[in-house]
């Protein structure tokens, strides 16, 4: 989920972060879609997410061992 949601990340705003306009906005003319520029926060906010839960996860597993 975390690689999936990276690579939304990279592909919804990554390569287009040097293409924003000043209201936030990219178009590209070969596929017709407008990217938007605060759409970036939520798909790094996802992998974020997901990591803390995984470490979470590991660490209350780790303590059940204990």
């Amino acid at each position: 989920m975390a690689a999936l949601s990276d690579f939304a990340c990279f592909d919804r705003y990554y390569r287009w972060r040097d293409y924003f306009n000043d209201l936030g906005r990219c178009y590209d003319p070969q596929t017709g879609m407008v990217y938007v520029e605060q759409a970036g926060l939520v798909w790094m906010l996802l992998p974020v997410c997901l990591g803390l839960v995984v470490m979470v996860l590991f660490l209350q597993n780790r303590m059940k061992q204990q």
